[in-house]
């Protein structure tokens, strides 16, 4: 082992050393979590996240129920479009805490945006195919997203089969 005479030249790459572990060890512990932070990407299911799950399904049944409807010549367009502005607003109002049922928020919110467009655009004898058609894709996202986190977000206590 080479013993080195303590000088000033070694005293400040020492300090310079320990700065930089000390810097790379807060920065590791934080991104980490260990800040006190929740992990962003971490599955949760508090009471916004149920009042959300609880505000979509009823949305997302009673809209496919007008839906229906509304191709079977019951409903009149203007009734459902803005039913379909109006369900857009309320998913958006809800405030889920966990990710994957933020995106799906967000997925439904831009689903029903585009459902009401593309049947206005019908009633007013325009083409409405491709905001039908970013509508129904919209409409798969919010699934995909869903389905995939169904198993941690049941561990967690939240049901989105409704939502599947």
């Amino acid at each position: 082992m080479i013993v080195r005479p303590r000088g000033r030249a070694d005293d400040a790459s020492e300090l310079l050393r320990i700065g930089l572990t000390a810097a790379a060890l807060v920065l590791a512990f934080t991104s980490a979590g260990c800040g006190g932070e929740r992990d962003p990407l971490a599955h949760s299911c508090g009471a916004t996240d149920q009042k959300f799950l609880r505000t979509a399904s009823a949305d997302v049944t009673a809209f496919n129920e007008l839906a229906d409807q509304f191709r079977a010549g019951e409903v009149t367009p203007e009734e459902i479009a803005e039913e379909a502005f109006t369900a857009a607003k309320r998913v958006a109002h809800v405030e889920p805490r966990d990710p994957s049922l933020r995106q799906a928020q967000k997925y439904l919110d831009a689903m029903f945006t585009e459902y009401g467009e593309a049947v206005t655009l019908h009633a007013e004898g325009k083409t409405s195919g491709q905001r039908m058609f970013r509508a129904y894709g919209l409409a798969n996202f919010a699934r995909d997203v869903l389905a995939e986190a169904q198993p941690a977000l049941q561990r967690e206590g939240c049901d989105v089969a409704p939502l599947l």
